[in-house]
């Protein structure tokens, strides 16, 4: 919002007791409201033009005054532009209380932001990954623009960042930048983290995400099923990077690994479990928790397949996983020469090891919270997505333990047993009748 009228003076105010020296005031006035305050500065009379508001002559210390009341207007004038890029109301009060410093140094968003990321990136590798400084990256990238789309400006003050600037963001992200409902949420969740670390470190006062809403959209992750797990690991590919990626795939199937486990698996990973068999027991990448998987039979015999695969002992890994966006486009290429009516991803595999081989095959779910490396069964619950095939033999099951006395009845029975009921109930209700 402009200002009606803005305006800047400079003058020499008379002291209570009659003096030639006098302290050089400035008065700021916004809508007409005049804030004038003490420069500390002090001149003679006689060597003042207020038609100028300057001190008069050549002399060094004129010219040192000068110097300094032209800095100030500068700064005034900044502060003002600043206020106005903000999209708040400019005040004289407000003016004044920046040139005086009685308003916290004014720390940018964009400024914060790349101090966040510069930390999180000297943390790459120790505790953080690649991919969350990208997703931040992203992030920061999504604020700078919208804040040159919305207010024409390099970065914004933290001091106005309120509930509008986070829903204007949201909505820049929806409607410009074309973003879906659970993406645009997950950028606004990642800027909250900065805003969280501007309230700790007490550079704003109060949260702008307090009273803002969102609601991500529920999206069901499919794994796929124990058929079309089948037809995969039967599908014979005549392109050998395809056989690789379907076997990579299939070995997260089984053990529930995600890409950047699989890709790191080593030989130092396989150890002897409780029971004396391999199973694999490393740090997962992601959440630094450890990950104890026995080795099914499907996933050795793709460990030993690959142990002397060039790319295997030139990484002194176990497995010859091929970058992240590779593993994703060649995936989608199998899903089609599969016949599948859905693409293909890495994390679909692990989601497969959750639902299809575990959770499908009767194991417990907080065993395979354990198995996932999940720190809460909630995280596991979302990965129980069970078969048609599976609810239909548990119902047959809950059926013949609601009806024991009906299983195993030829259907004549059962009809003639049923009239013997009815009869049975028909003489109960004429004895309660009667009696």
């Amino acid at each position: 919002m402009l200002e009606n009228s803005f305006g800047l003076i400079f003058f020499l105010k008379v002291p209570r007791h009659e003096s030639k020296i006098r302290t050089v005031y400035f008065r700021i006035t916004v809508d007409g409201i005049p804030k004038e305050a003490s420069t500390r500065r002090q001149w003679d009379l006689e060597r003042w033009n207020q038609k100028t508001e300057r001190a008069v002559g050549t002399k060094e210390n004129a010219k040192s005054l000068n110097f300094f009341l032209d800095s100030l207007t500068s700064k005034i004038h900044d502060i003002k532009t600043e206020i106005l890029y903000s999209g708040k109301p400019i005040t004289s009060q407000k003016i004044m209380d920046y040139v005086m410093g009685r308003i916290t140094p004014r720390v940018k968003v964009l400024e914060e932001f790349q101090k966040h990321n510069d930390e999180l990136e000297a943390l790459v590798g120790n505790g953080y990954t690649g991919a969350t400084l990208e997703r931040f990256n992203i992030t920061k990238n999504h604020v700078s623009n919208f804040i040159k789309f919305k207010y024409n400006a390099n970065d914004f003050e933290f001091a106005y960042l309120d509930l509008e600037f986070v829903k204007d963001l949201e909505f820049y992200l929806r409607s410009v930048r074309k973003c879906s409902n659970n993406t645009t949420l997950k950028y606004i969740a990642n800027f909250k983290k900065i805003v969280i670390r501007a309230l700790d470190k007490e550079i704003i006062e109060k949260d702008p995400f307090k009273s803002f809403k969102g609601k991500k959209t529920k999206i069901v992750k499919k794994p796929i099923s124990a058929k079309e797990l089948a037809e995969l690991e039967a599908h014979q590919f005549s392109i050998e990077r395809l056989s690789i990626v379907r076997d990579i795939f299939v070995f997260q199937c089984y053990t529930g690994l995600a890409y950047i486990d699989a890709y790191q698996l080593t030989s130092a990973d396989i150890k002897d479990g409780v029971d004396g068999k391999p199973w694999i027991i490393s740090e997962r990448q992601k959440t630094n928790s450890t990950a104890k998987i026995p080795l099914l039979p499907h996933a050795a015999r793709i460990l030993e397949k690959y142990k002397d695969h060039p790319l295997c002992i030139k990484r002194g890994t176990l497995l010859p996983v091929y970058s992240n966006q590779k593993m994703n486009g060649y995936l989608k290429e199998i899903a089609i020469l599969c016949g599948f009516p859905f693409p293909l991803n890495t994390h679909m595999a692990r989601r497969t090891f959750g639902s299809t081989v575990t959770l499908n095959n009767n194991v417990p779910i907080n065993v395979v919270k354990e198995l996932l490396g999940h720190s809460s069964v909630k995280q596991t619950e979302a990965y129980a997505i069970t078969e048609q095939a599976t609810i239909g033999r548990e119902m047959s099951i809950l059926n013949q333990k609601l009806n024991p006395h009906r299983h195993g009845i030829s259907q004549k029975d059962l009809t003639t047993l049923e009239k013997l009921e009815k009869e049975i109930q028909l003489i109960k209700n004429n004895y309660n009748t009667n009696y």
